[in-house]
């Protein structure tokens, strides 16, 4: 019967009774919001699996994270939680030092002239996107990548909240990536004809 009404109870009610370790209380809350963050993290990264790993996470976080702060806003904190979990995979994955690679696979199938000049191309082609990024999102773009700075440390700067820098630099990476990513494709089928 107690089991039965948890299922209409609110995440307050929720999240305290998952304090206490009901797993009940967390199965309600997971199958309450996992599509959310399932979302969250696969319109970023537009791949299933690692999205699927990304909502595991953020649960396992959940799950762990036990009494230590209240959550005011639980949708809002599993939004947060599963857009840090894209940025610290992508930061993993080291897709922001992808260049190097690209140039090297180049110069395996080109000639290493032609592997050069394709790179200054690539290369003017990423400046040239960079400062056709709106004013923000250039602005922290170039202080994440050109000062090594941290969000925590743009924000500051910036008198801006670490949220709206994430927000920001996640928009900014998400058209470079699509725009770097036609290039790319432009350059290798010009190659294979």
């Amino acid at each position: 019967m107690y089991a039965e009404s948890l299922n209409s109870v609110g995440d307050n009610e929720l999240l305290l009774q998952l304090s206490k370790g009901s797993k009940h209380a967390f199965d309600i809350l997971y199958n309450r919001y996992w599509k959310l963050v399932f979302n969250t993290a696969f319109k970023r990264l537009n791949d299933i699996e690692r999205s699927q790993d990304i909502a595991q996470d953020v649960f396992v976080q959940l799950w762990t994270r036990g009494t230590t702060n209240p959550i005011e806003n639980l949708p809002a904190y599993l939004n947060v939680a599963a857009r840090n979990g894209v940025f610290k995979h992508l930061e993993k994955e080291g897709r922001y030092a992808a260049l190097p690679d690209t140039v090297a696979e180049l110069e395996g199938t080109l000639g290493n002239a032609d592997a050069k000049i394709l790179h200054a191309e690539f290369l003017e082609a990423f400046h040239q996107l960079i400062e056709a990024l709106p004013t923000q999102q250039r602005i922290i773009f170039k202080m994440r990548f050109e000062e090594d700075l941290s969000s925590q440390e743009i924000a500051d700067r910036l008198q801006i909240s670490p949220k709206t820098v994430r927000n920001q630099l996640g928009k900014a990476l998400n058209t470079l990536r699509t725009s770097l990513m036609l290039f790319y494709t432009v350059i290798l089928y010009c190659q294979t004809r």
